[in-house]
């Protein structure tokens, strides 16, 4: 099974995705890790991404699309695997199609995980972040063992700048304008599954397998 997960920021896609890869043992392809290990290796294109990510800019399409397909030709994901913050656009979209089709697959499933600004807003304005290894808790859903330090690394967590409301209400602007072409993309392929991440984490996830026909 091959699956995409969509969402806007504070939908719970890295959550719920953790989980399902970790129960299903599908292979998690998450742009953020592979962006994060990409720079973390000093490869070609992860100096590519640092000199974007330093900056705060965007990451291009071209170079997002490189650092998926460097990971596509490794192997172990065959069988399946979940994309997680990727594709975000209609250009990325194709791109993973064509990328699937080389090596003789294609996507079965796209989760779309409708969430509310007023629940992004709450949850991520709890979040805590790693500021060595980028992992993610929650203040109340999901607190570390020790406060303020990471249960990953011991590294110390923090509160993203954009994580702060205002900003979240800019994101969650920005991923409307970014994404609306790629939802419709996906819902005229019949692929594209609703689900709503307004619920509990552990509703949310049942509708999730439900969706994916588990």
């Amino acid at each position: 099974m091959k699956v995409v997960f969509l969402g806007p920021p504070g939908a719970g896609k890295g959550t719920q995705a953790v989980r399902l890869c970790r129960e299903e043992g599908i292979t998690h392809m998450s742009t953020g890790e592979m962006l994060r290990e990409a720079v973390k290796a000093g490869s070609e294109v992860g100096l590519k991404a640092k000199s974007y990510m330093d900056s705060g800019a965007l990451v291009p399409d071209e170079v997002v699309i490189e650092i998926i397909e460097e990971k596509l030709n490794q192997t172990g994901w065959e069988e399946s695997c979940l994309f997680d913050g990727f594709p975000r656009t209609v250009a990325q979209a194709r791109a993973l199609e064509e990328m699937l089709k080389s090596h003789g697959s294609a996507l079965d499933h796209v989760i779309y995980l409708e969430t509310s600004p007023e629940v992004a807003v709450e949850r991520l304005g709890g979040r805590l972040t790693c500021r060595n290894c980028g992992a993610n808790f929650h203040i109340r859903n999901m607190p570390p063992r020790r406060a303020g330090v990471c249960d990953e690394c011991g590294g110390e967590l923090c509160q993203r700048d954009d994580d702060r409301p205002e900003s979240v209400q800019n994101r969650l602007k920005v991923y409307e304008a970014q994404t609306a072409d790629l939802i419709n993309y996906y819902v005229k392929k019949g692929l594209l599954r609703r689900v709503s991440g307004d619920l509990q984490a552990d509703q949310v996830y049942t509708k999730v397998r439900e969706a994916l026909g588990l």
